[in-house]
């Protein structure tokens, strides 16, 4: 309560003081009045004075010209009396003192008359200021008149350039929409371009890279349908290879001969063929029959030309006249050259991927050729190389390898005894145990396959196995002495398989185990010739069994 008091209090001094400031204002605001209250009462005096003084100066005129009428009259009167001077000669001596006192009567009225001349001089005087000033006020009025006259033909003038400039901006702001529309139609070229580039540079599918071009072409050549159609360079016959905006597959029937209609002329011609009404050149279109539903009424075609050479041609149909558009056919070619370096580059990574499974082909075949070739050197371990390999592939799929590490772990069994290459064949071939020497030779193939190897590129990821399976898993193998994960994985892994294999079968110098003596002799084994993970992965994966 006590600070709602003091607020009402504040509030009723602010309210008091509010309205002394109103009553300060509303006497200001009644001098104000009364001050221009006296203003106008001091015009309408100036005003009553300024009566008055016309009107003494309208009498002074009239007194004036009474006092004129009067000198007339005088005149008149002294001619009469003169003429009465001569008439009463005789009186003059009695009208002496009469005339004495005239004569000073008449001078009084001669100098008021002189006076009386002098202020209508002075008057006339002026009139002729006054006139001379009226003459002056109306040349100024006039030149005011001709200035304002000046100020209206300046106006009409600047009207017009307003006007002008006006129409000047209408211009320019119909040429910045002229331009904005052709800036958003370039835009959308250029993103087109963007999308189609990407399709090529991200895909090598030519049919997904082709479907992409011809959404482009459609939607921002605003056309009803486009096609692609390839020449086959063997049969130099066109055929149909994608379509859009299509209402049936009779487009895809396609097959046209160079220079067989519209589209065979495109490509050999090397331009662009245009046909705005297909009606009228009916019997000139060959597909005419085969698109009679389609109920096209325009057709363009350009050939796909990359490289110089003619790789097909691009078609697109209206089924209602189009709008004229001059930028159509360039930036149709624009969509002809991309499709046509889509198409080129396609046909370029389809004869790469021919040419590089060539050559891996040729690649396997020369390392199956050399490993064969150690197979028929030494006859007692052959068909072991490729028994080995088909374990290698199968554990290392088991172990997770991905299928591009595959490929080398595949050669690099192949290739595993390729340094025996090196070894003297009385060594290789003994029937009977090696000595200490010969085995120095036998445990120096694997440097052998490392030095034979390594300068081919393409064989250098396929090293580890070769180079290390003879390794241990305690570091006491050869020929570098590695231990533990040190030595490759899929070295690792295939250390087991060639033991396995090794021991399962005849050798000169001993007879094959059984199965199950080779596999407690790899468990005894394990954690000092072999990686105890390894172990238990090959005989969960290649056996089936723990």
């Amino acid at each position: 309560m006590e600070k709602r008091a003091a607020e009402l209090a504040v509030a009723n001094r602010e309210l008091a003081f509010q309205n002394e400031e109103k009553e300060k204002r509303a006497a200001e605001l009644v001098i104000a009045d009364q001050e221009l209250l006296y203003q106008n009462k001091e015009k309408e005096k100036r005003a009553a004075e300024l009566v008055i003084a016309n009107q003494e100066l309208l009498f002074q005129n009239e007194e004036k010209e009474k006092r004129a009428a009067e000198l007339v009259v005088a005149n008149q009167e002294l001619l009469f009396q003169n003429e009465e001077k001569e008439k009463r000669a005789a009186e003059l001596v009695v009208a002496n003192q009469e005339l004495l006192f005239q004569n000073k009567e008449k001078e009084k009225r001669a100098a008021e008359l002189v006076v009386a001349n002098q202020e209508l001089l002075f008057q006339n005087k002026e009139k002729e200021k006054r006139a001379a000033e009226l003459v002056v006020a109306n040349q100024e009025l006039l030149f005011q008149n001709e200035e304002k006259e000046k100020r209206a033909a300046e106006l009409v003038v600047a009207n017009q350039e307003l006007l002008f400039q006006n129409e000047e901006k209408e211009k320019r702001a119909a040429e910045l929409v002229v331009a904005h529309q052709e800036t958003v139609r370039r835009l959308k070229n250029i993103q087109a371009l963007q999308k189609i580039d990407q399709a090529i540079a991200g895909s090598l599918d030519l049919d997904l890279t082709l479907n992409v071009i011809l959404e482009q072409v459609k939607t921002q050549l605003n056309v009803d349908a486009a096609a692609v159609l390839l020449l086959n360079q063997h049969t130099q016959i066109f055929e149909f290879k994608a379509g859009l905006g299509f209402r049936s597959k009779a487009i895809e029937r396609s097959r046209l001969r160079l220079g067989e209609g519209y589209c065979g002329r495109a490509a050999l011609e090397r331009r662009t063929v245009s046909i705005p009404n297909l009606l009228e050149n009916s019997s000139q279109f060959d597909r005419a029959q085969l698109l009679a539903d389609e109920g096209f009424v325009t057709y363009f075609g350009a050939p796909l030309i990359a490289k110089g050479q003619v790789n097909g041609v691009l078609e697109i149909f209206h089924r209602l006249p189009p709008a004229p558009d001059e930028n159509l056919l360039d930036f149709l070619l624009i969509l002809a050259g991309q499709t046509a370096i889509a198409v080129d580059s396609a046909s370029l990574f389809i004869e790469l991927k021919r040419s590089n499974a060539q050559l891996f082909a040729a690649y396997d075949s020369t390392i199956e050729g050399w490993s064969h070739a150690l197979d028929l050197r030494d006859k007692e371990t052959e068909g072991h190389t490729l028994r080995v390999t088909e374990m290698a592939l199968k554990l290392a799929r088991a172990a997770g390898i991905t299928e591009e590490e595959l490929v080398h772990v595949r050669r690099g069994a192949l290739l595993h005894d390729i340094g025996k290459m090196g070894v003297p064949d009385y060594i290789l071939l003994k029937p009977g145990k090696l000595t200490d020497e010969e085995w120095v030779a036998m445990r120096q193939h694997p440097t052998f396959a490392f030095e034979l190897l390594s300068p081919i590129a393409y064989l250098r990821s396929a090293l580890d196995i070769p180079y290390c399976h003879h390794e241990k898993w305690d570091g006491s193998g050869y020929p570098r002495g590695l231990k533990g994960e040190q030595i490759p994985r899929t070295a690792r892994l295939f250390a087991i398989i060639d033991v396995w294999d090794a021991l399962l079968f005849d050798r000169p110098y001993r007879q094959g185990w059984s199965e199950e003596r080779v596999r407690e002799h790899i468990r005894s084994l394990t954690g000092t010739h072999f990686d105890p993970e390894a172990v238990a992965l090959f005989f969960r994966a290649v056996h089936g069994k723990p």
